[in-house]
């Protein structure tokens, strides 16, 4: 399901440094292959949802998602790959830290779809430290949108869209970690018809770590 990046021994620097480690090629082609199915098939049951996150400076949310206490239900194979002991491990290893799963089931495993000109996962910062981001479908160049933005070493929603803020590209089969909890980052609208952004969020956390608890993730999955 996973190749094993080649610098993982340098990504807890890097994390502790920007936020944000690039994991290009994570998924294999087989891998890509099975969540893209498992995704399509999810995707019949996903909910649009449209509105401003107030909790989130009223920053916006044109979606469709399926949150994890949905996917527990309907798929074997999400809740399963989330808690396996290679990932675990491997996610250990990107981190430096004895990664462990969410006590929220809405928010261990979540489907996040932007498939609509002007779609976007509009600036926030999440209750958990990490954030794995699987991508299934991307845009195929950065002009199309659907791009993370995100703001190395602080939480600060205005800071997107300023200078301070980094943006990245991915690719179908790519994924990143972010320290998602003191990072603020956003997704950019897509610019055109036709594009397609689909992602799996698997959210992590640490044995006692304090948990900063906002209504964001059960306003958006539902």
């Amino acid at each position: 399901m996973f190749n094993v990046p080649k610098d993982a021994d340098q990504a807890p620097a890097r994390l502790e440094r920007t936020g944000y480690v690039p994991l290009t090629g994570l998924l294999t082609a087989e891998g890509l292959a099975l969540l893209r199915r498992e995704a399509a098939r999810l995707e019949g049951i996903a909910l649009r949802r449209d509105f401003s996150m107030a909790c989130m400076d009223n920053s916006p949310r044109h979606m469709t998602t399926l949150g994890g206490q949905v996917i527990a239900e309907e798929s074997e194979l999400l809740p399963r790959l989330y808690a396996d002991e290679d990932l675990l491990s491997l996610l250990g290893r990107l981190t430096g830290q004895a990664v462990t799963s969410v006590p929220d089931p809405v928010e261990r495993h979540v489907l996040n779809i932007l498939h609509q000109e002007g779609d976007t996962h509009g600036g926030h910062t999440d209750d958990h430290p990490y954030a794995l981001v699987l991508f299934l479908e991307a845009p195929g160049r950065p002009e199309d949108g659907g791009l993370l933005e995100y703001t190395p070493g602080t939480p600060r929603l205005d800071a997107l869209g300023t200078p301070a803020a980094v943006t990245g590209h991915h690719h179908a089969g790519d994924a990143y970690l972010l320290r998602s909890d003191t990072t603020a980052h956003r997704v950019t609208p897509l610019t055109r018809p036709g594009v397609r952004r689909t992602v799996l969020n698997f959210a992590y956390t640490l044995p006692g770590h304090p948990t900063h608890r906002t209504d964001s993730a059960h306003q958006l999955y539902r």
